[in-house]
């Protein structure tokens, strides 16, 4: 089959382009002089280039009309190794005889990161004139690499094996400069739908990159007003990613909005890269962050969920076909069982996620049992929650300036200063586009803040984009039914920001770096839960003291009377731990 621009070709000659398959080429002959004059002939008669891709064993794995940048090869986009070359070099045609190489060229050579990239110049009666070629050398600091040129050449007189040694030298220069796969971190470009490169949604969409581990050559945007169906950016800003990715070494796209399968596909396909969206990036920063089993199954749970409608099939080709009567046929495609392996997953996931959402009832449920308030932190990922937590209750949470540093809820006890002591509670810090499918997967964990008689809101008063974070975490709130919970704000990071002020009484300035603010937030924690508390009476028999010490306790006693059935205590609690000293009273 012949690929590319094949419009208005007669099938005679295509069947003859065809035959070019067939050609014998040596491990040691770079292209055979043949293959050379039959590329010439059928470009002459067409007008066209003709490219020919050669792998390094000497086998003709594709025939394209078109140059280098319109024809694409789906096996360049299929690495052997990110510090090898690709093991494919490719043949094309110039008609009017010159051979040199083009920009474009170079940039193929660049993007795909071929073996060579070599031009062939085709006189008008359809003679091979003279071949010149292009060889990848050591890679540069901005990502690139140095070339080498060779030619132009006779086309009688190619040197063939000093062609195919220039191939292994540059193998094995580029094999020796790069680092191994493993600490090599993939360069990535950022791009979404926006008018500035600098908008706040791909400066974040960036530090999400950077704390997966990329490094980020660039920010790309598109300013229109809605994505388009197919490739979500446009198929012109496409194009201008394809060529970037060849000049600059690019592994990755990163899209920030979540893509369907086919506009995956359709990018990938014209920038020659791995394309993820914004929800595949966040998955991936959870999947390295999970540590407890709980976390683990739910990251893999919101994978599926993720993956699931992504799937896609090659037909009948990998169908399973059947034996005996009324099985024959194409059967049951790959597609077909892949899905239903997900499916079936998601249900064990789902299940165990069940147990486990059933043992943090029974925690919780002792928790309450302690008599000790809870407090949740929440608040916007890398707003402090961790830093605060670790600081009022000496824990040592892993704190680091990235987005999720810390995924797994973590409990400290903390003694305000009135001698009460509360459950202070870390949970999963929120992001704005936040996927639905975290949300489902994570909903035990968000529970935390559900069940919390305080919230403590954390946000960095020092990030530009304090109000939009702020709307994004009580969008959240509100859609786990928590938008109603008691609540103080923590403007954290006060010490980068101390031209702020604010005169409500429910916001504390706060600095976890230097400690400012902390004996006015456990102040102000204290008053809060005590805040909460309503006059109520109870009757309590007189073997029922501990009925009495708990109020004495946990709320404030206003009065006590002792009469014939008990001892009548007028006290002042909240509603929680009323409803917990009224369940102690009947047992």
């Amino acid at each position: 089959m012949i690929n590319g621009n094949t419009q208005g070709i007669r099938q005679s000659l295509l069947a003859q382009m065809e035959a070019m398959q067939e050609i014998e080429c040596g491990r040691d002959v770079f292209v055979p002089e043949a293959l050379m004059q039959e590329m010439a002939r059928c470009t002459a008669l067409l007008n066209r280039e003709i490219s020919v891709y050669l792998s390094r064993g000497g086998s003709v794995l594709d025939v394209s009309v078109g140059d280098a940048q319109t024809v694409g090869l789906p096996e360049m986009h299929r690495r052997r190794s990110l510090t090898r070359l690709s093991g494919v070099r490719c043949i094309h045609t110039h008609p009017g005889g010159d051979s040199t190489l083009s920009e474009v060229d170079l940039q193929s050579l660049q993007r795909l990161k071929l073996d060579a990239m070599a031009a062939i110049g085709v006189t008008a009666d359809g003679r091979a004139r003279a071949l010149s070629a292009a060889f990848l050398d050591e890679p540069t600091e901005e990502g690139r690499y140095k070339l080498l040129l060779a030619g132009p050449f006779p086309a009688g007189r190619v040197p063939q094996a000093g062609l195919m040694q220039q191939i292994e030298e540059a193998d094995a220069r580029i094999s020796a400069a790069l680092p191994p796969p493993e600490k090599r971190q993939e360069r990535a470009v950022v791009v979404g739908l926006c008018d500035s490169g600098d908008a706040p949604t791909l400066l974040e969409l960036q530090r999400l990159a950077e704390t997966a581990g990329a490094v980020v050559v660039a920010r790309l945007f598109q300013n229109r007003s809605r994505a388009e169906s197919a490739t979500y950016i446009g198929s012109g800003k496409a194009q201008e990613i394809a060529l970037l990715v060849g000049s600059a070494d690019i592994d990755l796209v990163i899209v920030d909005e979540e893509l369907s399968g086919s506009q995956v596909r359709n990018l990938e396909e014209i920038v020659g890269c791995r394309v993820v969206d914004r929800t595949a990036l966040i998955l991936d920063i959870f999947a390295q962050r999970a540590k407890t089993r709980e976390g683990k199954l739910q990251v893999e749970l919101a994978q599926m969920q993720y993956q699931l409608p992504r799937l896609s099939g090659l037909g009948v080709a990998l169908s399973r076909l059947g034996g005996g009567i009324g099985t024959r046929g194409p059967g049951e495609t790959k597609l077909e069982v892949d899905r239903r392996r997900i499916r079936r997953r998601i249900t064990d996931i789902t299940r165990e996620l069940k147990e486990v959402k059933r043992q943090r009832g029974q925690r919780r449920e002792r928790r309450e049992r302690n008599e000790a308030p809870v407090v949740a932190l929440v608040g916007y990922t890398n707003a402090g929650k961790s830093s605060l937590l670790n600081l009022l209750s000496g824990a040592n949470v892993l704190a680091e300036d990235k987005l999720f540093a810390t995924l797994d809820p973590v409990t400290r006890r903390v003694r305000l200063p009135g001698g009460l002591d509360c459950l202070l509670v870390d949970t999963v810090g929120f992001i704005s586009k936040l996927p639905h499918d975290l949300v489902d997967a994570f909903q035990s964990t968000l529970e935390e803040a559900l069940y919390a008689d305080l919230l403590l809101i954390v946000q960095d008063v020092s990030d530009p984009n304090f109000a939009d974070q702020a709307r994004v975490v009580d969008e959240v709130l509100c859609s786990l039914g928590a938008g109603d919970k008691p609540a103080l704000r923590v403007y954290n990071k006060y010490d980068l920001a101390p031209e702020v002020d604010s005169e409500r009484d429910d916001v504390i300035l706060f600095s976890a770096k230097t400690g400012e603010g902390v004996p006015a937030l456990l102040a102000a924690v204290q008053k809060r839960l005590h805040a909460l508390h309503r006059e109520t009476e109870f009757l309590i028999p007189y073997d029922r003291g501990d009925v009495t010490a708990y109020l004495h306790k946990y709320g404030a006693v206003l009065s006590e009377d002792y009469g014939a059935d008990g001892c009548r205590v007028r006290v002042r609690l909240d509603a929680v731990t009323e409803e917990r000293a009224r369940r102690l009273l009947q047992r």
